[in-house]
């Protein structure tokens, strides 16, 4: 088989399940909607039964819901039936999944999880199983052709499924009003959560360089020296005056002026850019790249607190 033909069976399973795809937006109806009302409404968690295929989709959809502000999680059908039943409260909405709607654990399990919860919702390709039969809500994922070649292996059902879960949960999302930055409480670790979350003191330097005004030139290149990030904070008592850089250290000795008799005033720059350790990071990575500079003084109070560096905020996925 060659490539050509290797790329042609690609894209007939993708127009295979865009086609089921199209199907389900056009059942989309008063069923999804009581579905989204119902979780949304319940005061106890989304629990989401699955076996099979079924339940690798579930486990997704769970973890799509709990990144985006519904309480979630999966109960594998098999494990139900022989005592994890008892996940189950009373103010639980369960979800639950099938494309047959009748597999042996389903079937036998659908009467306790209409029991044992508020409320039953089936996801199911069978409107006539006994999934179906028990359930308060119905959404119908059934599909006319499924994308592997033998038209047996869940390929377009299980694309359906996911996709009618990522439908569920931008609804909830929507409704809830679930914004940016409720997404980033959920997700601290990752890049968007940073971004979103991260304060500047999260990200400060070990290292504090600083001389004072009236400091010589030698006092200045040993700080610089002492510091991996060629800059020296020059204070007055607790306020920041300027800062030195080792750019600023090579024009003065370009300028030819006696080293011996220059103090760090006489070469700082002054009313350096600052910002507070309480902002957020990615407003200190703003600043760093508006003004092309690498580092920027961190400050407490308006008073010097230390240094940030944008080779660590880089590293650290700020943008």
């Amino acid at each position: 088989m060659d490539r050509t033909n290797i790329i042609s069976i690609a894209k007939s399973t993708l127009d295979i399940e865009i086609s089921e795809l199209e199907k389900l937006k056009n059942r989309i109806d008063d069923q999804f909607a009581r579905a989204v009302e119902i979780i949304n409404s319940a005061t106890g968690k989304l629990i989401v039964v699955g076996i099979g295929k079924s339940a690798h989709v579930g486990n997704k959809i769970v973890a799509t819901l709990n990144s985006t502000g519904t309480p979630s999680q999966f109960l594998h059908a098999s494990e139900a039936i022989h005592g994890d039943l008892g996940v189950i409260q009373k103010q639980d909405v369960v979800l639950c999944i099938s494309n047959s709607g009748n597999s042996p654990e389903i079937a036998n399990l659908v009467p306790y999880l209409k029991d044992y919860s508020s409320a039953l919702i089936g996801m199911t390709g069978n409107k006539a199983s006994k999934l179906a039969e028990f359930s308060e809500v119905i959404l119908d994922t059934h599909v006319d052709v499924e994308a592997c070649p033998n038209k047996l292996a869940p390929t377009s059902s299980t694309t359906i499924q996911m996709a009618l879960g990522d439908a569920l949960a931008v609804a909830l999302m929507e409704l809830n009003d679930f914004k940016a930055n409720d997404f980033a409480k959920f997700h601290p670790g990752g890049s968007l959560g940073k971004n979103l979350t991260s304060k500047v003191e999260q990200f400060l330097s070990s290292q504090k360089p600083q001389v004072a005004e009236d400091a010589s030139i030698r006092d200045v290149i040993i700080s610089i020296s002492a510091s991996s990030h060629g800059i020296t904070v020059v204070t007055d008592a607790d306020q920041i005056t300027g800062v030195i850089t080792d750019g600023d250290l090579r024009r003065m000795l370009m300028q030819g002026e006696d080293i011996n008799k220059a103090l760090a005033k006489d070469i700082m720059s002054s009313h350096p850019r600052t910002i507070e350790k309480e902002a957020l990071a990615k407003e200190a990575m703003k600043i760093l790249k508006e003004n092309n500079i690498g580092q920027l003084v961190v400050t407490e109070n308006g008073k010097y607190f230390g240094i940030i560096d944008l080779h660590k905020l880089l590293d650290e996925g700020i943008n």
